[in-house]
């Protein structure tokens, strides 16, 4: 047991707070400012990439940037989002790091749920990406890269936002295998952020797809006539 809290919290580093003595507001250390550009960085990255899909699916900006190419665009902004992915969670690591941590998730137990949050969010994160392949995971739809079928397989029949989710999960994870009260803190966020970015893509989307099927019926008819 030493051992483990040794790797894990060198001598040189704070001891974690005691749980049972300790009051909440000394566990998120508010004066860091790692932790404001965390939150930052968190907002920022569905916003941007819902302003980018959605001024791509109006007046193909994207799209122009890479020369008339549609599928270009996709892989242009898949790589920004992609980007913006590890520079987030890299900040997100910092900041965590920065904060108190507490005693009661730095058990054995705890670390146990830490690794098993990470490993089941990075689960639906990959999988999820496998089933929807490079478009359909990052906007395709909104270049008009449209998927033939609605995909249902794992791990879209265990929920409809899995790399949401799964995302969530290791934020979780990593908060709780640190112990860092900081961290769940900003994984309460992050949940909040993703849940109010498929309020706005999942209606778009759905319609984007519902305008295909009626083009698609429209065209049946003229054919039929």
């Amino acid at each position: 047991m030493d051992a483990i809290k040794e790797k894990l919290w060198p001598a040189s580093a704070a001891a974690p707070l005691p749980f049972a003595s300790s009051s909440p507001v000394e566990w998120v250390d508010f004066s860091q400012q790692s932790l404001a550009i965390a939150v930052v960085s968190i907002f920022f990255n569905p916003i941007f990439w819902n302003i980018a899909a959605r001024s791509e699916y109006h007046n193909k900006v994207i799209t122009k940037l890479a020369l008339g190419n549609a599928y270009h665009g996709c892989y242009l902004l898949a790589i920004t989002i992609f980007s913006l992915g590890i520079l987030r969670d890299a900040l997100y690591e910092r900041a965590i790091r920065d904060q108190p941590s507490l005693d009661i998730l730095t058990t054995p137990l705890a670390q146990t749920v830490a690794v098993a949050l990470f490993a089941t969010g990075n689960l639906l994160v990959v999988t999820s990406m496998w089933a929807l392949g490079l478009t359909g995971t990052y906007l395709g739809d909104y270049f008009g890269i449209l998927m033939d079928h609605k995909v249902e397989s794992f791990p879209f029949n265990v929920t409809s936002a899995p790399m949401y989710y799964g995302s969530t999960m290791t934020f979780l994870g990593t908060a709780i295998w640190f112990g860092k009260p900081a961290g769940v803190l900003l994984t309460v966020q992050v949940l909040v952020v993703y849940l109010a970015a498929l309020r706005f893509e999942d209606p778009f989307t759905s319609e984007i797809y519902a305008k295909r099927e009626r083009q698609r019926a429209a065209e049946a008819k003229k054919k039929g006539k």
